[in-house]
Parts: structure tokens; sequence; C-alpha cells
């Protein structure tokens, strides 16, 4: 007879992961010490999130970067020490409100001359990079803000990628809206999120699978 699964519920499995993960680069664990009071701390990529995509980025050899919406450039300090020293994070956001905040956690971890700060909207900033005949170059595309543009900012993102490059999309689950049934009065980000979903999973572009990880991560391998 087969032993009945069990892998124990979602606080049971999140608290067993949190506990047996290698500890983080002193300064992004200073950077989360600090969001920690900040009254959108919540906002701050997961450290299980950056752990996973971080060992990504170091066994596939990545050396060029982008991330669409920085906050306290978190994730953007994580990929900064992911890759070698003559890499480039592109770190594109609309404000410098926050990504002030992580400018000097940068430099304290000596990766502030890998990240080329862009304030301007990601689809902008994207096009620029295509316009000026870097499609193609990109090993690794992360996408953590303007959720309402997430489907150009994915063809866009195919666009600038080489061959084997990688998108990884967080806050898929979008807090949890897309495990349930569409809404009828859907915000307008959540759906735009659902379809984009749908799109990539029947998007024979990509080889693409979804992390059960913090809001979910989906990773997508352009093929």
């Amino acid at each position: 007879m087969a032993c009945p699964k069990d892998y124990g519920t979602d606080e049971e499995r999140r608290a067993y992961i949190n506990s047996h993960m290698s500890e983080l680069h002193p300064v992004m664990k200073k950077l989360r010490e600090l969001m920690e009071t900040h009254p959108r701390g919540f906002l701050i990529s997961s450290p299980n999130t950056a752990m996973i995509l971080s060992n990504v980025l170091q066994l596939a050899g990545v050396k060029k970067c982008i991330e669409v919406g920085v906050f306290t450039g978190y994730s953007s300090l994580a990929w900064a020490l992911s890759i070698p020293e003559d890499g480039k994070v592109v770190a594109c956001d609309i404000s410098t409100e926050f990504t002030d905040i992580g400018k000097p956690f940068w430099k304290e971890a000596g990766v502030d001359h890998k990240i080329d700060l862009r304030i301007a909207p990601a689809v902008d900033t994207l096009q620029s990079l295509i316009d000026a005949g870097e499609s193609g170059t990109f090993d690794f595309i992360y996408v953590d803000g303007d959720k309402l543009n997430a489907d150009v900012i994915y063809e866009l993102s195919l666009k600038l990628l080489r061959t084997n490059g990688i998108i990884a999309f967080d806050n898929s689950f979008m807090h949890g809206h897309l495990l349930k049934p569409e809404e009828k009065d859907e915000r307008q980000d959540v759906s735009v999120i659902r379809k984009l979903n749908v799109k990539i999973q029947q998007d024979s572009r990509v080889t693409a699978v979804m992390l059960d990880v913090a809001d979910g991560v989906y990773v997508c391998g352009k093929n």
C-alpha cells in the first residue's frame, strides 16, 4: 500500500525552508533589516526569491541583467553580487524616492559600478536598449514592477534576451488573487497578470515553470 502524501501545511513548509537557507550577504541582510521598519517594506523581494535566482545567475554564468521595478535596490544588489566584475545590471524605476535608500548599500557592497540605474518608464528604457542595438545580448531579466505593462515588457524582454536567457516575473500569484477564479470586477493589474500567465504557459518561444516561492515566481527560459 502506498504511503499517504503529507507535505505539511504551507506555514510549516515555509518555516522549515526559511530555517534551512544559507546566510544572506551581510549588506543584503542589513538592507533587509532596515526595510523591516519601513512602511512599504512588504514590497521588498523575499530572501528565498533572491537566493534561488542568485544561484541561477551564477550557475548560468550571467553577465548582463535587467531589473524592472527597483524599489530600494535589494534585488539589484543580489544580482550585482552574483555576476562577474565586468557584468552589469540595468535597473529600471520611475522614481528615486526609494532607490536612494538602496544606493548606499550598493556602494557598501562594492557593486555600485555594476548597476546602471535608469529613471524612466521601463517600457521606454527597454525600447531604448533595443534601439541601441542590444537585442539578444541580455542573459537575465527580472520583472517586479509596472504590472499594467507586463505584457509589453514580456515582449520587449524576449527581444533583448539571448537564446537560453531567462526572464523571471515576481508576484505571479498576485497576492493569492490568481489562485482563485476570475472575479467580476477584478483589478486591472490582476487581470493583466492572469492573462500573461496563460500566455506564457502557451508560448512556444519559452520553456516556463512557476515556482511556489513567496508570491509566485514565473521563470521562463527563451528557446
